[in-house]
């Protein structure tokens, strides 16, 4: 798993599509954050990252997708699963080591996010105190669902040698679970408690839940069964293309 997490990484980062990619994604949180009217901190008053993490995760359901379309897709265009097929590692190593290095890409990308924290901490009134908890229980649900959309990304490049398919389908599908059941549930047919259970089953309720600060274990338990869900659904999908 380590020798296909390294490849990965390298593979990612030696390239200049890569680093455009991850420099659109930095490059939109900043003017979101600091430029753009309506969403920027100067104009929101409060010395507080909400702005940033309601943004966030519709900036990485472009991002993800972007990182994770070529992961096995490419691996299938090339002709080099079966090469992979024949070193002693089982589907769940190769799967896993692609999922842990996409994860890792967007880790990278959140980082100079951490920048913003220091931003208005010293745009802040010297009485003010900064939301700790808020901020903290934030980042930890934005790096879940980014965990989630990283699976369902990896789940869709399994599906297909066409990157560009396997990118289409990963934004469908994460948007589907992220905000698709949340709409759902507030068309007035599902009311009555099935709009309540719809909106359970999407991303966003789990996201906003923890982007409170509330940690719940409920939500935890969500999201890591969606990642295990998606990383099995890829190894089912190897196992029979492998046949």
């Amino acid at each position: 798993m380590r020798s296909i997490y390294f490849k990965e990484l390298k593979s990612f980062l030696s390239s200049i599509a890569g680093y455009v990619v991850l420099l659109v994604f930095l490059v939109a949180s900043g003017l979101f954050m600091w430029v753009l009217p309506d969403t920027n901190i100067l104009d929101y008053g409060y010395a507080s990252l909400e702005q940033f993490f309601s943004i966030a995760p519709w900036l990485l359901l472009f991002l993800i997708p972007a990182v994770t379309m070529r992961s096995l897709a490419d691996e299938f265009r090339g002709g080099t699963m079966e090469w992979l097929a024949t070193k002693p590692l089982s589907l769940r190593q190769i799967v896993l080591g692609k999922f842990f290095a996409a994860l890792s890409l967007v880790v990278i990308a959140l980082l100079p996010t951490l920048i913003y924290l220091f931003s208005i901490h010293w745009l802040a009134m010297d009485d003010a105190a900064l939301d700790s908890g808020g901020i903290i229980g934030s980042y930890i649900g934005l790096l879940f669902l980014a965990a989630a959309f990283t699976a369902i990304g990896i789940f869709c490049s399994a599906l297909t040698d066409n990157q560009i398919i396997a990118f289409l389908s990963s934004l469908f599908l994460c948007f589907l679970l992220f905000s698709g059941f949340e709409a759902l549930s507030r068309i007035t047919a599902f009311r009555g408690g099935a709009d309540y259970y719809l909106g359970l089953i999407g991303i966003d309720y789990h996201y906003s839940s923890m982007s409170r600060g509330v940690i719940d274990t409920r939500d935890l338990v969500y999201f890591l069964s969606l990642i295990i869900l998606f990383i099995a659904l890829t190894r089912l999908t190897l196992q029979r293309k492998r046949g």
